[in-house]
């Protein structure tokens, strides 16, 4: 594990796409940060490249992508890096592109499937430094 991370560390990456199961998708990933289910950290500063978040990832425990559509930016995102998330996409969980609501029904719903999925431990958010690692990058 890089020096970045210290251990026990589950970062969630969101979509955020114009769609909106990209709106689902970001609203989620923050219940999920706000539940404290992982510390939910920048998918623009990793696919920027800057090195806190490339190390972060890199260095974490377990990384989650929760993306609207099959297009799966935020999967992608990691990939790029060589890092292979456990990855969750709306649209194969039922949603439909341009189509879904966003209600807080349809955000719970698919909440909760995922929390059932992820597991039902939660971690000890970070909460500071820019990029997810406890301020030690």
């Amino acid at each position: 594990m890089a020096e970045c991370c210290a251990g026990g560390t589950r970062l969630i990456y969101s979509c955020a796409g114009s769609a909106d199961v990209g709106e689902i998708a970001d609203r989620v990933t923050r219940r999920l940060r706000d539940e404290g289910y992982a510390t939910m950290t920048c998918l623009a500063g990793l696919g920027a490249g800057l090195s806190g978040y490339v190390k972060s990832a890199c260095g974490a425990d377990e990384n989650i992508t929760i993306d609207g559509c099959k297009t799966a930016c935020a999967r992608k995102s990691l990939e790029r890096i060589g890092v292979t998330p456990k990855s969750f996409i709306l649209t194969d969980m039922g949603l439909e592109k341009h189509e879904t609501p966003v209600t807080e029904k349809i955000i719970n719903e698919i909440l909760e499937k995922i929390k059932k999925l992820v597991g039902s431990s939660t971690v000890t958010l970070q909460t500071t430094g820019g990029c997810g690692c406890g301020g030690k990058c």
